[in-house]
């Protein structure tokens, strides 16, 4: 029996669930699992990185002497490199095998985690930030090509649900741990943590982990490359200099930046029509952003997404600054809503079959919106503990309701040539969507806290007003989310 064989962007041909026969069926499912659950376990592990450092921002200001701002690229530079690198995903996960692909993603993200943990100064740190991220971003297309290729459809929303888990529950879950151990350690102890951790994942891969492509011998378009690269990374410094911009000091190089990156944008996707059009393969077929419900889905995805993110940036630098918590309360105070969005990601996959995506995605970004315009009016500097656990909480749940159906409804009204292309995008376009949340919430909550500063506030009440004007960003995105999700729909079955 032939390995099922990529297209020249990778993505795998799904296997379709066909009548249910004696014998085979168990094997096969045996044969997937331990692949599936490494790279689950992998995959979390590296986007619980992402948000690590958001609870450890103040002690890395006073420790390196760098503003919140400068501190912000830990988390904006990562995400800049993850949305350089994922579009060429699939070129490798073509030139090369699967076990290649998994070994140099880990390879990546364990040098980086190293040189994290003897990182001196901000700038080594911030260049082992962006080795992590280049081997996170391959690991996200690898785990969600593999499901698509190898989970039989009666099976993948239940899957669907643990990615889920990896793509919601594990940032929220990265404040809680970092909590917990800068409590008793440096910053240097939150990649310590990891390191034993990638070391058992990148054996037991290895040991799993078996080649079902055959590497061919593709061509790179160097220049969608090039145009992807300029376009992304244009676009992400821009959001993340948004605080420059607003408070009007170095605002040619943002602006500039913006505009360079949006200009390669709109080149790169003309770029890639063409080359279609030509009969050539692109370096990312735009193709499943004709296709409406993959459109409405991400659009969802994306605002909701930039909520959580920017919400698990800004929260801890509001308890911190306004409430005057440490760092070990604010992550137990992270936890709970943490726990709620990853507890119910596999319920929820397993709902969406039985009822589709409309009862529960517009209730959770409903409930998402409502939590952020709630959290604008009772979170200030009198807030209590209980108070903002209360609110975290439902935030989960709402997380989770969106993101676990529409990875599976988004991926499955595309047509299977084009998984990959489609995983490629979703994967890409929520960095840029994480990017700008950070970069909002941040922006809004500096700006303000020095418009009440201004006003004769002391530091605290300061801090708790500016975080009043970054859940306004949120209300406002998952308001729009809801109003979008009123327009889904289950594809019908082929």
């Amino acid at each position: 029996m032939h390995a099922p064989s990529p297209t020249p962007t990778g993505e795998l041909p799904a296997v379709d669930a066909g009548p249910s026969t004696s014998a085979p069926e168990p094997a096969a499912t045996t044969r997937v699992t331990p692949i599936i659950a490494v790279l689950v376990v992998s995959a979390f592990v590296m986007i619980l990185n992402e948000t690590l450092l958001s609870v450890a921002l103040p002690v890395l200001m006073e420790d390196l002497s760098i503003t919140a701002v400068t501190a912000q690229w830990l988390s904006t530079g990562f995400m800049l490199t993850m949305a350089v690198v994922i579009p060429t995903t699939g070129f490798l996960m073509t030139r090369l095998s699967v076990r290649s692909v998994f070994l140099l993603a880990m390879a990546l993200f364990l040098a980086g985690t190293a040189l994290a943990v003897i990182a001196p100064s901000f700038p080594v740190l911030l260049g082992a930030r962006v080795i992590q991220a280049a081997g996170t971003a391959m690991v996200l297309p690898l785990l969600m090509t593999t499901v698509l290729a190898l989970v039989p459809l009666r099976s993948r929303g239940l899957v669907m649900g643990l990615v889920g888990v990896v793509i919601s529950a594990a940032p929220a879950l990265g404040p809680t741990i970092s909590g917990a151990i800068l409590a008793h350690g440096t910053w240097h102890h939150l990649f310590v943590m990891m390191l034993p951790i990638i070391v058992v994942a990148l054996v037991i891969g290895l040991l799993f982990i078996r080649n079902y492509t055959e590497p061919r011998a593709v061509r790179l378009d160097v220049l969608s490359v090039v145009l992807s690269a300029i376009g992304f990374g244009g676009v992400i410094y821009a959001l993340a200099s948004i605080s420059a911009i607003v408070d009007g000091h170095a605002r040619l190089v943002p602006l500039l930046a913006a505009a360079a990156g949006l200009l390669s944008l709109a080149v790169f996707a003309a770029r890639q029509v063409r080359m279609r059009a030509r009969g050539q393969e692109p370096l990312l077929d735009l193709r499943p952003l004709t296709v409406r419900t993959y459109l409405v889905s991400l659009l969802v995805i994306l605002l909701c997404f930039a909520t959580m993110l920017g919400t698990v940036v800004a929260l801890p630098l509001y308890m911190t600054g306004a409430l005057g918590m440490s760092t070990l309360a604010v992550g137990l105070t992270m936890l709970p809503g943490a726990a709620a969005s990853g507890l119910l990601g596999p319920l929820v996959g397993a709902l969406y079959d039985r009822v589709g995506p409309l009862p529960l995605v517009l209730p959770g970004a409903a409930l998402m919106a409502l939590v952020s315009w709630a959290s604008m009016l009772l979170l200030d500097g009198d807030a209590t503990q209980g108070l903002v656990i209360a609110l975290n909480v439902p935030l989960g749940i709402g997380m989770s309701m969106v993101m676990t159906p529409l990875m599976a409804l988004s991926l499955g009204a595309l047509p299977k040539e084009l998984y990959g292309h489609g995983s490629a995008i979703l994967n890409t376009l929520q960095q840029l969507a994480g990017a700008l949340g950070t970069a909002v919430f941040i922006a809004l909550l500096t700006l303000g806290a020095a418009v009440a500063a201004e006003s004769g506030a002391g530091a605290e009440l300061a801090q708790a007003s500016g975080a009043t004007w970054a859940f306004v960003a949120g209300g406002v995105m998952c308001s729009i989310a809801a109003l979008l999700a009123t327009t889904l729909r289950r594809p019908q079955a082929a």
